[in-house]
C-alpha cells in the first residue's frame, strides 16, 4: 500500500470524489442516482468513479440493466491502517526530537 499511498491520496484529494466515496459508504449507487444528489453532471461523475476505481476504492457491479458502484472497504481499512503506522512513525519521531531538546547540555557553555 505504501507505494500506491500518494496516488490514492490524489484521488480522494478532490471533493467531489470525496463526496462520491461517502455517499457509496453509504450504500451502492449508480453513476445517475449520484448525479442526482450531487450538483455534478452524470459525465462528470463516471469520470470520478474511474478515477476511484482505478486505485481500488470503488468496484462497480451490474444489478439487472444498471451499473452500480460499492465502496470496498478492504482497500479503504487498508488506507486507514497505513495511515494510522505513517502517524505513529512520526509521533515516535517528534517525541524523540522533544526529548532530546529538553536534554541538559552536557557541555554548559563558560562564558559568562
Amino acid at each position: 500500500m505504501t507505494a500506491a499511498l500518494p496516488t490514492v491520496c490524489a484521488a480522494l484529494g478532490d471533493t467531489t470524489r470525496w463526496e462520491i466515496l461517502t455517499r457509496l459508504g453509504e450504500g451502492p449507487m449508480s453513476a445517475s442516482a449520484l448525479a442526482k444528489v450531487l450538483p455534478v453532471s452524470r459525465q462528470a461523475i463516471g469520470k470520478h468513479l474511474e478515477v476511484l476505481r482505478e486505485v481500488g476504492l470503488v468496484e462497480s457491479e451490474q444489478r439487472g440493466r444498471e451499473v452500480v458502484y460499492v465502496a470496498v472497504g478492504a482497500r479503504l481499512g487498508a488506507l486507514a491502517r497505513e495511515l494510522e503506522r505513517i502517524g505513529r512513525s512520526w509521533e515516535t519521531r517528534l517525541l524523540r526530537i522533544k526529548e532530546l531538546a529538553e536534554e541538559p547540555d552536557p557541555h554548559p557553555s563558560t562564558r559568562p
